[in-house]
C-alpha cells in the first residue's frame, strides 16, 4: 500500500480548515491502496518521511516565508532524506493574510533541492478560506493521493 504523508503546520482556524479540505480529499472514497498519515511539522519524523511515497505540505505563512515548524521538519530530516526521496511526488497548501511569495519560493526551493516532483499547482490562501478555497484544497488532496494509488 502506498503512504501519503500530510506534513502540516495548523496554528490558526483557517489553517485548521485547509487542512480538513485536503485531507477529506486525500482520503476520498475513490482513493483506493494509499494510507494517509497525517503528521505536525513539529512531531513528523525523517523515518516518516522515508517511509512515504508521496507529500502534502501545509504550512502558514509567517512574515513572508514558511513556518518554523515547517522549516525545522526539513532541517531536522533533510541530509537523512536527501537521496533517498529523490522523484517522490509532493503538492501544498499555504495561508497566508499578506503576500506568500516568500513562503512559496522558499517550498520551491526546498523541495527541488530534495529532488521531489511537484505533482499540482500549490493552493495558496489569503484571509478565511471561501467554498472555492476548500473545494481546491479537496482536489489537491485527492489529486496527489490518486497520483499514488496502484505504487
Amino acid at each position: 500500500m502506498a503512504r501519503l504523508l500530510i506534513v502540516h503546520h495548523t496554528p490558526s482556524p483557517h489553517c485548521q480548515e485547509m487542512f480538513e479540505a485536503v485531507v477529506a480529499g486525500a482520503t476520498a472514497p475513490d482513493i483506493e491502496g494509499v494510507e494517509v498519515i497525517r503528521r505536525p511539522a513539529l512531531h513528523v519524523s525523517p523515518a516518516e518521511f522515508l517511509d512515504a511515497d508521496g507529500y502534502l505540505l501545509g504550512t502558514p505563512a509567517n512574515l513572508g516565508y514558511i513556518s518554523g515548524a515547517l522549516k525545522h521538519a526539513f532541517d531536522s530530516a533533510y541530509y537523512q532524506i536527501l537521496d533517498a526521496t529523490q522523484g517522490r511526488p509532493f503538492g501544498a497548501y499555504l495561508h497566508g493574510n499578506q503576500g506568500t511569495e516568500g513562503a512559496e519560493k522558499a517550498l520551491s526551493t526546498i523541495t527541488t533541492g530534495l529532488g521531489w516532483t511537484k505533482a499540482a499547482d500549490y493552493v495558496v490562501v489569503s484571509g478565511a478560506p471561501t467554498k472555492d478555497d476548500r473545494q481546491a484544497c479537496w482536489e489537491l488532496g485527492a489529486s496527489v493521493a490518486a497520483q499514488l494509488m496502484g505504487d
